[in-house]
């Protein structure tokens, strides 16, 4: 069973909002997921508390929330997120490894060495 870390699409024609779900791979992109972990909302927003023109003057902002301990525990059983989704992780600094291992690459001990340290390095 590969289990991948992906996004599901919600919202409206022209208003997308997508939920951060752990999904088997080869399900639908909509389909009932594993787990709900974090969403994301593209559509840059202003902040709202603020008056009207350093509203103006403010950056938009895009609104991703994520669970980082239950992507960590995902990705540590071996969930593999997709390109969007790696984006999105790098983006609320959660510590992924540089270089993903494909299946098809035969792990030597030398890789094994590159990854404890990257590891203990980034927690």
């Amino acid at each position: 069973m590969v289990v991948r870390i992906r996004l599901s699409r919600f919202g409206n024609r022209h208003q997308p909002f997508y939920n951060i779900v752990v999904a088997q791979a080869r399900s639908a992109r909509d389909s009932k997921p594993l787990e709900v972990i974090g969403t994301f909302n593209p559509i840059p927003q202003r902040p709202t508390n603020l008056s009207e023109q350093e509203a103006r003057r403010a950056k938009a902002y895009k609104e991703i929330s994520l669970d980082r301990s239950r992507a960590r525990y995902w990705l540590g059983v071996g969930a593999q997120p997709s390109d969007s989704v790696w984006k999105l992780m790098t983006l609320v600094r959660l510590p992924l490894l540089r270089r993903r291992l494909s299946i098809s690459t035969t792990v030597t001990d030398d890789d094994c060495e590159i990854i404890t340290t990257r590891l203990t390095h980034c927690c």
